[in-house]
């Protein structure tokens, strides 16, 4: 059980760090609500020690240490350890999907690029849809299809934020759009990095990211009706709500460079009235033969851990990462 002070926190912590999701958590039950807000403050505050810190490689070993604390039943006093401790404890989280999350965060401390889609698919499925799959077993479900369909809707998400981030990601030098879709335009990354002011062929690629994100969402809707039926208007509000970033971004020529998508309070209650209606809707809607569309290559991996009750024993891609950060670390 969650400390009530320590749920607190991380209500708070979400309020004010992540407004699309704490919206859509209106919608999801009790049961499911309390340790998603534990889950989202604890990754929430992952992202945050790397993002927001100089020292990024020591920031990702830090929490790795802290992961470790909190597997081993002994976290750090802090709220958000603590919480996200009960949780792992009370639904037996398969640590491959926090430790997905650890490798996405080391990725952005060696400030990767990717070569292809794929490849920003390979980030995706570390830093957002391993969340969606945490998410599931939440809900007391880990059917591989449903699964499947989490990771869809977690890509989905991030794609979303790398279109509405490109050029506050820029003004920091990252840079998430696949390369090869760069040189196809005729953009050096290097010249755009050092300039990224609003150009026509950025705007065409931004726009070509959010149509594959729709087209995740899209995918991702099958799986929602494999989910309890209470906790469906939640996740469909949050489909609602993040693909609606995308929308604004169409209003907006798909100029993310000029400015930030925001989508507005009356949007958001828009989304969230149209979602509490979904649930028994669906209860009437057929099952979709798109849930059982294999999972992305990127994803499979997520789901095989999930899905399955094998030994846990962390994966040989991050203990490389892991060391070769710390290589670093010794030698700066």
């Amino acid at each position: 059980m969650i400390d009530t002070q320590d749920l607190n926190h991380c209500r708070e912590a979400i309020k004010h760090g992540s407004l699309s999701f704490y919206a859509a958590s209106h919608l999801l039950p009790k049961r499911v609500r309390d340790p998603a807000l534990a889950l989202y403050a604890f990754c929430r505050l992952a992202d945050d020690e790397v993002d927001l810190k100089t020292d990024k490689t020591g920031s990702v070993l830090a929490l790795r240490d802290r992961l470790d604390l909190v597997y081993a039943g002994r976290p750090r006093n802090a709220a958000p350890d603590r919480a996200f401790t009960a949780v792992v404890e009370d639904f037996e989280m398969p640590r491959a999907l926090p430790d997905a999350l650890l490798e996405g965060l080391a990725w952005d401390a060696e400030e990767r690029r990717y070569q292809t889609l794929s490849g920003v698919f390979d980030y995706s499925a570390r830093v957002a849809a391993a969340v969606g799959a945490m998410m599931t077993v939440l809900m007391g479900v880990r059917d591989p299809d449903a699964l499947a369909r989490a990771c869809d809707l977690g890509v989905a998400m991030q794609l979303t934020n790398i279109a509405r981030d490109v050029g506050e990601d820029a003004l920091e030098g990252r840079l998430y759009l696949p390369l090869d879709w760069l040189v196809e335009v005729g953009i050096d990354p290097e010249a755009f990095l050092f300039n990224p002011k609003p150009r026509p062929e950025i705007q065409r690629l931004t726009k070509r990211l959010v149509s594959e994100a729709n087209r995740l969402y899209y995918r991702s809707e099958a799986g929602i009706g494999a989910l309890p039926i209470a906790c469906r208007p939640g996740i469909w509000a949050a489909r609602l709500i993040y693909a609606g970033i995308g929308k604004e971004l169409g209003r907006m020529q798909y100029d993310s460079i000029s400015a930030r998508a925001h989508t507005s309070k009356a949007q958001k209650l828009g989304w969230l009235a149209q979602s509490a209606s979904f649930a028994s809707a669906s209860v009437l809607m057929p099952k979709s033969a798109v849930v059982y569309a294999q999972p992305l290559p990127e994803v499979a991996f997520l789901v095989n851990a999930t899905a399955t009750e094998r030994p846990y024993s962390r994966g040989m891609d991050l203990l490389d990462t892991l060391a070769s950060l710390e290589a670093s670390r010794r030698t700066a």
